[in-house]
């Protein structure tokens, strides 16, 4: 994901490689980035600290890991690495604002739940800002998170939802386009043309209710003639409870995160 806001802030113009450092574990990570992107590189965290704005793009575990460490720094060495002031933007799950705060203290802190379709530039991300967050702040990670797609403010609160519904997403999404497509292979189309018939038509679909405004349920209704084709495959897909599925999938995912969340905690 860190890879894919990088490549759009590039393409887009919103910044330049050498506004950017990218800092990580792995030598080989960091020379790959510094090939392809030109930014900067750095094998510790010292240097990110100094930036106005610091993205956390990493799994929970090694923040709950780094944090503990930067806690001991500050307790042995310069006060003049805290980041204090500058905008800290977290995409990590689970981990809160509360946490947040306690490990980067004084300075202002938003969480960020992007999806994957933001490796095209066709993502949305959700924002949930902290207590030391202003406006100006909140418009910064605006500007970060439009680059690769649409952006939506919640309170944190809702932060899980988000995630079972946008995060999770894109698999949900993923499953309903194979299985429509192995539907056009079991009626005799090729493999190629049904893949690219059930992707367009939802690709197509998103769009017009996007463009339109139209509800979902008329939508349904327009396409289904009485006593048509649509209408019975509508039929069967009630019969076998895909709405009802659907809706828990998002549920439990929801739930999982909230399960999540209080391991990190």
């Amino acid at each position: 994901m860190g890879e894919a806001i990088i490549s759009c802030l590039l393409r887009l113009g919103i910044y330049d490689c050498v506004d950017i450092g990218v800092s990580d574990r792995a030598a080989e990570r960091l020379d790959y980035l510094k090939a392809k992107y030109q930014v900067s590189t750095y094998s510790t965290n010292t240097d990110i600290l100094q930036a106005e704005i610091i993205l956390l793009a990493i799994k929970p575990q090694a923040f709950i890991e780094a944090s503990a460490k930067h806690k001991e720094f500050h307790r042995t060495e310069l006060d003049k690495f805290t980041p204090k002031h500058k905008l800290v933007i977290s995409i990590m799950a689970g981990i809160t604002l509360a946490q947040l705060e306690k490990s980067f203290a004084e300075s202002p802190v938003i969480r960020a739940m992007p999806n994957t379709p933001a490796q095209v530039g066709a993502g949305i991300t959700a924002l949930c800002a902290g207590k030391l967050a202003r406006s100006e702040h909140l418009l910064q990670a605006h500007k970060i998170f439009a680059a690769v797609g649409e952006v939506v403010e919640v309170p944190e609160s809702m932060l899980n939802a988000v995630t079972g519904l946008s995060g999770s997403g894109p698999a949900y999404v993923a499953l309903m386009v194979e299985a429509m497509a192995d539907g056009g292979v079991a009626m005799g189309l090729s493999r190629a043309i049904a893949l690219q018939l059930a992707i367009q038509t939802l690709l197509g679909t998103a769009e017009l209710i996007k463009q339109t405004g139209i509800h979902p349920g008329q939508l349904k209704d327009q396409v289904s003639s009485p006593g048509g084709t649509t209408i019975a495959g509508i039929r069967q897909l009630e019969k076998l409870g895909v709405r009802f599925a659907l809706i828990e999938a998002v549920c439990a995912a929801t739930l999982r995160a909230e399960e999540l969340a209080k391991i990190q905690d």
